[in-house]
């Protein structure tokens, strides 16, 4: 048997090869199809615009075209002998359109510019619904960093206690790095929005198509420079593939203090059972089986992107099945695992129970609020600022070896102290003492730019609600010029298929009654 798609072959593939190689790609046909077939329908519109294919047989292929796209994947018999997606759907454009016909649309194109401009395509849609995502989770953590920002808890540095701040300063936080998230991947939206559709294999073609045509079907602002770049780059996706990694490690990190803030043994946070596993022995487990998924799935974003990056190097600067078929595998695998950990990080972080009473307890004794006091020691007792450090950590040291908690340290501790460290007493009040170790008062005293007095909570979550709005705004214009250039393209794909024609049919060969004019 020959080849199925070239006579320079003359002999059928290996089944090994069809088996661990084309059928394998054929899987994601549904996912491509349809990309491949808006490509196809541009296509025709530029070819019948610039006088490359005529009207009747333009019309016929307008008609095969609607037909499919209407049929669905499903519809379309998939051979790994025909080696990819683009064969396969060619084959069946024949038979639906005519041998001839159906022959004619690959004219002025390859596999390898229609293979770049179907990634782009289906990277900008991934993108644009990850955004969307992306900001109904950072609503939800804006919305939490309101409601509890004044529920005071220790802030940790290198798990240890640091300093108080409250639950909704830490959230705030972490909708600060979503929106840097956002941004990522808003600029690498903007390095896709080239069209390679007309590049050829590489290098062009000696046909006098209209390049800019193609662009404004498919929604891009205009058609990639130059040609060779066009089919041989996928920098986008890894720019995609950064941004995405970047993003799910923070989200491992935010995991990582809920896993830890969610143990008994710190008991700050609490999650509904709906959100638990349990044991298949231990009748007493409730396991935070989404925290284990969030934590994860950092590591596999970098692997995916490590993974990419190396069967990328050393392959040539054009195209290659090693350059732009492999590399991209682990990509769509990635926006799809990118689109889940949004939706569970919105989740956690939209039902995590702060325990109040036990994080406030937990600041009030653990020496969170020691630096409180070192400041006073600057402002009222006049130390500088390393005298008071040492006269601080000696009252904790003794605080530490007498077995008390922070809010038990008292004035003639601090007098002592200061006396053995500086050879002078602090003569701070008993109340003022009190007050530096009340991490209420502590936390609402921070008022520099970016503290977690909850005013400056507030101001900095309605400031970020005022920016996500905006983002909101732009996403959804976006992804409605993108629709919009979508309904254009069906709408003068179906006016081609529907012009009065009366030698439609003989002349196209077609062989479906539901492409009849």
């Amino acid at each position: 048997m020959d080849s199925k798609v070239s006579r320079r072959l003359t002999q059928a593939t290996a089944p090994e090869v069809c088996a661990h190689i084309y059928a394998p790609r054929l899987r994601d046909f549904g996912a491509g199809f349809r990309y491949l077939t808006e490509i196809n329908q541009a296509h025709l519109l530029m070819l019948h615009g610039t006088g490359l294919i005529a009207d009747d047989t333009a019309g016929a292929l307008a008609r095969a075209l609607l037909h499919i796209e209407e049929a669905g994947p499903d519809a379309v018999a998939l051979d790994p002998q025909r080696e990819d997606a683009y064969f396969n759907y060619e084959a069946h454009l024949m038979e639906v359109a005519g041998a001839d016909a159906g022959g004619r649309l690959h004219v002025a194109r390859s596999r390898n510019d229609i293979l770049a401009t179907q990634d782009r395509l289906r990277a900008r849609d991934a993108v644009l619904a990850l955004l969307a995502a992306l900001a109904k989770t950072r609503a939800v953590v804006l919305d939490k960093a309101e409601e509890f920002a004044e529920t005071v808890m220790p802030g940790y540095t290198h798990l240890q206690a640091a300093q108080p701040i409250t639950y909704g300063y830490y959230l705030a936080g972490v909708a600060q790095a979503m929106r840097r998230d956002m941004a990522r991947l808003r600029r690498a939206l903007e390095s896709l929005d080239a069209c390679p559709l007309g590049a050829g294999a590489l290098a062009g073609t000696g046909f006098a198509i209209d390049r800019d045509a193609t662009a404004r079907w498919l929604g891009f602002s205009g058609p990639a420079p130059n040609s060779l770049d066009a089919v041989a780059s996928r920098d986008f996706a890894w720019e995609i593939l950064s941004a995405v990694t970047i993003a799910t490690i923070t989200w491992g990190r935010v995991a990582q203090d809920l896993f830890v803030w969610s143990t008994p043994e710190f008991g700050l946070i609490d999650f509904p059972d709906s959100l638990a596993g349990t044991s298949s022995i231990m009748p007493q487990k409730k396991n935070p089986v989404v925290l284990e998924y969030l934590k994860g799935k950092g590591g596999q974003m970098l692997g995916l992107l490590t993974a990419s990056l190396a069967a990328l190097k050393g392959t040539h600067f054009t195209h290659s099945g090693d350059g732009n078929r492999e590399t991209m595998r682990g990509f769509w695998e990635a926006m799809d695992e990118a689109m889940r950990c949004t939706e569970l990080l919105g989740l956690v972080l939209g039902h995590a129970m702060p325990q109040a009473s036990r994080m406030l307890d937990r600041a009030r004794r653990d020496f969170s609020s020691a630096t409180d006091l070192a400041d006073t020691l600057v402002r009222d007792a006049g130390m500088s600022f390393r005298e008071a450090h040492h006269v601080v950590g000696a009252v904790v040291r003794e605080a530490l070896d007498r077995d008390l908690p922070a809010f038990a340290i008292d004035s003639d501790m601090v007098d002592r102290a200061a006396r053995q460290h500086t050879g002078r007493g602090a003569q701070l009040a008993p109340e003022v003492v009190a007050r530096c170790l009340d991490p209420v008062r502590g936390v609402a005293a921070r008022i520099a730019a970016g503290g977690p007095a909850p005013v400056l909570v507030r101001e900095q979550v309605a400031t970020q609600r005022a920016e996500l709005a905006r983002e909101r705004q732009a996403i959804e214009a976006l992804r409605m010029e993108v629709e919009h250039h979508r309904a254009s393209l069906r709408h003068a794909t179906a006016a081609l298929a529907h012009r009065p024609c009366a030698t439609a049919s003989a002349s196209s060969g077609a062989s479906s009654p539901a492409l009849a004019s």
